[in-house]
């Protein structure tokens, strides 16, 4: 049972969850009340919750942005492309300090740091007074009486500085001891692995230090290192940087006064910021009355669907997974038991006996569609996370993204959207980064500057399809050929397919990137998300046209607990094929097979049907029927026949993992236990005809 500080926990994630989401629709909807009531509501039971359980720190830190919050439902405050980046910080920052009641020293100087950063925001008449920071223990330095300055401080060390024994860790408390310090680590010129030299300093560092000391005591502390460092020291305001009467500086403005920006860059970039509803109005001659009117019915509909979600919310019990998941390992063993008890029946040939096991075998299937039914959960939690990601990646790539999503309500088991998560961050990564163009780049080849990633979700039979597709420029085969030519994969005379030379980008240490970035570009994650995927028992794909987009599509099953089988036996074993892929099942007569291509084909309705012939594959022994049975599946638009002995009927299929050893083993998706007890391999139908194309050989 979980403790009442766990509990508190697992809902403030929920309610930074539910912070975030508000956060993102204030900064494309300024004006959207409803979402600032969200945000507000999400921080003061954070805030008030922490306090009770003993998390002041962190209710503490989450006050003085609820006051921010509340000067903007006061309209004293007004929502800004910062207040919105302090705000997203802020509520990782209190993920941290939920991970931590006591905070270290770094985490809470982390804190001081964005909660100056939120005074700034302030209007000078009204700054509240219980917003401003509290003094605390363990804090690295108190505020100092008397006027103070603040200085802009940029210290470059020499590259041998770590040689000669000049620590920049001493410098930089040196100069923290002084007053108030905030401390940004930068990277210099880092050269190659190969030319690096692990004894040298490759970083500059940028300090905002706010002291009752002068000029001439902050270079005190540089008088052994002035020669050999690169320091600059300016004072950029006086006793006015924190306590908000001086409007705070613009960021762009800042970076001009650095020296990072030209103004000829500042003004680019402020004669781009326009809102979608001023470039239609531009563009597309559509008068303002009418944006005016889209823009209330988004209103309208955003408003009701916020409703409709806390409706939702009102209505649900909170169970933990763990519970959810002993229940479903009870399911699974009542359903072999309920096969036993059906096997005894059968063989008993007892009446009343019978009606039992069918009214058990009833209740079995209603209990099971259930229990199934409350691991279920909507795509959407997953999609939620992307929204966030797809923010920082375009900000951090200097690219203008937006992110579409489609059936976010589409169910998927818990166990594979668990799973999920991690494959498709990376998926959404490599679209930002290799396959949405710079917006000048699209500009000159005619597309709108903002690129679409669009992400969605459907069922399909009983899978589910997610696709995530972009309108960049797409893959380039080519090049992708002659990397792999490069590494030997395809010689000069080959002719692959341009889906072969798609899916090489799933290879490990396959990249044709011609940079390589933070984001991505060494030919590194791509194996291991196709790994991850094939482990949840689905399959992913790419399409691909150059100068169009690119399209990942990823096929997932509804669950990967229970599911209905078709039961056949060959020879002495029995085989469960997914009941979900079969199309039919006929008699093979000898006169039907045919041979082409080296393949075993048989006429189904006059279409040519490839199959395979199980009791080869597995090399089971003993006498072949005269007439054997054929099952057909249908993948997509693929049919595929698998020959057997006999076909013995449905079968709810309890799937049980393989073990480590059985990991090589090809064709075979899991096992269950039968009513007598004994073992029945799943087939992996996509597994065994690709293994076909590849012309694999089954592994002993």
């Amino acid at each position: 049972m979980s403790t009442p500080e766990e509990t508190f926990v697992e809902e403030s994630l929920d309610l930074l969850v539910s912070l975030e989401s508000a956060l993102l629709e204030l900064e494309e909807q300024p004006d959207d009340k409803e979402s600032v009531d969200q945000a507000f509501r999400a921080m003061h039971t954070i805030k008030g919750s922490g306090a009770m359980f003993g998390f002041d720190k962190l209710s503490a830190f989450t006050h003085h942005l609820e006051n921010a919050f509340d000067l903007v439902r006061n309209n004293e405050l007004e929502i800004s492309k910062d207040l919105i980046n302090i705000a997203l910080k802020a509520g990782d920052h209190i993920k941290n300090l939920l991970d931590e009641v006591d905070p270290s020293p770094g985490l809470e100087v982390d804190g001081e740091i964005l909660i100056k950063q939120l005074h700034n925001l302030f209007p000078a008449s009204e700054v509240l007074e219980d917003s401003k920071p509290q003094p605390q223990q363990n804090t690295i330095k108190q505020e100092q009486e008397g006027p103070q300055t603040t200085y802009r401080l940029r210290l470059t060390p020499s590259l041998d500085a770590m040689v000669l024994g000049m620590d920049p860790l001493v410098i930089l408390r040196e100069v923290s001891a002084l007053g108030s310090c905030h401390i940004n680590t930068l990277e210099a010129e880092v050269p190659s692995l190969k030319d690096l030299n692990p004894e040298n300093c490759y970083f500059i560092w940028d300090l905002v230090l706010t002291t009752t000391q002068d000029k001439n005591a902050i270079e005190d502390v540089f008088i052994f290192i002035q020669d050999d460092w690169t320091i600059t020291i300016e004072a950029i305001d006086q006793d006015s940087y924190w306590s908000g009467v001086q409007k705070v500086k613009p960021v762009g403005e800042i970076l001009l006064e650095r020296g990072d920006v030209s103004a000829e860059q500042i003004e680019e970039v402020l004669s781009q910021q326009k809102r979608t509803g001023e470039m239609l109005t531009e563009i597309a001659n559509v008068s303002p009355e009418k944006i005016k009117t889209a823009l209330q019915e988004q209103k309208v509909l955003r408003k009701a669907n916020k409703k409709r979600k806390a409706k939702d919310a009102s209505s649900n019990v909170k169970v933990p997974s763990e519970k959810l998941d002993i229940l479903m390992d009870l399911v699974g063993e009542l359903v072999i038991a309920h096969a036993r008890l059906n096997r005894t029946s059968d063989n008993l040939v007892d009446t009343e006996l019978t009606s039992v096991a069918e009214e058990i075998e009833r209740l079995t299937t209603e209990l099971r569609d259930n229990t199934l039914g409350l691991r279920m959960l909507p795509i959407g939690t997953t999609f939620a996370r992307f929204r966030r990601l797809v923010r920082d990646l375009s900000n951090d790539l200097d690219k203008e993204i937006e992110l579409v999503t489609e059936g976010a309500e589409t169910e998927l088991d818990k166990t594979v959207i668990d799973s999920l998560g991690d494959p498709m961050v990376h998926l959404i990564r490599n679209s930002l980064d290799h396959g949405i163009e710079k917006p000048d780049d699209r500009e000159a080849a005619g597309k709108p500057r903002t690129g679409i990633v669009h992400l969605s979700a459907v069922h399909s039979e009983s899978h589910v399809l997610i696709k995530i597709k972009d309108d960049g420029a797409g893959l380039d085969a080519e090049a992708i050929y002659q990397k792999a030519i490069e590494r030997g994969i395809y010689s000069e005379d080959s002719r692959p397919t341009d889906q072969e030379l798609y899916n090489l980008i799933f290879d490990a240490g396959f990249s044709t990137a011609k940079k390589v970035t933070s984001v991505s570009g060494r030919g590194v994650g791509m194996d291991v998300v196709r790994r991850s995927i094939e482990t949840l028992r689905g399959k992913v794909t790419i399409d691909s046209e150059r100068g169009i987009g690119s399209t990942i599509t990823i096929t997932l099953p509804l669950t990967l607990a229970i599911i209905e089988g078709l039961l056949v036996k060959v020879g002495e074993e029995r085989y469960v094929i997914p009941l979900s892929l079969v199309e039919e099942c006929i008699e093979i007569q000898q006169s039907k097979i045919q041979h082409q291509n080296e393949n075993q084909l048989i006429e189904v309705r006059g279409e040519l049907v490839p199959y395979l012939r199980l009791r080869e594959w597995f090399s089971e022994t003993g006498e072949v029927p005269d007439i054997e049975q054929i099952v057909i599946t249908r993948i997509g638009e693929t049919r595929f026949g698998f020959t057997v002995d006999e076909v013995i009927g449905q079968h709810q299929t309890v799937i049980k993992a393989l073990g480590k050893l059985y990991e090589s083993v090809k064709g075979m998706s899991g096992a269950t236990i039968l009513g007598d007890g004994a073992v029945a391999l799943i087939l992996d139908v996509p597994k065994l005809i690709e293994s076909l194309e590849n012309n694999d050989v089954f592994i002993h």
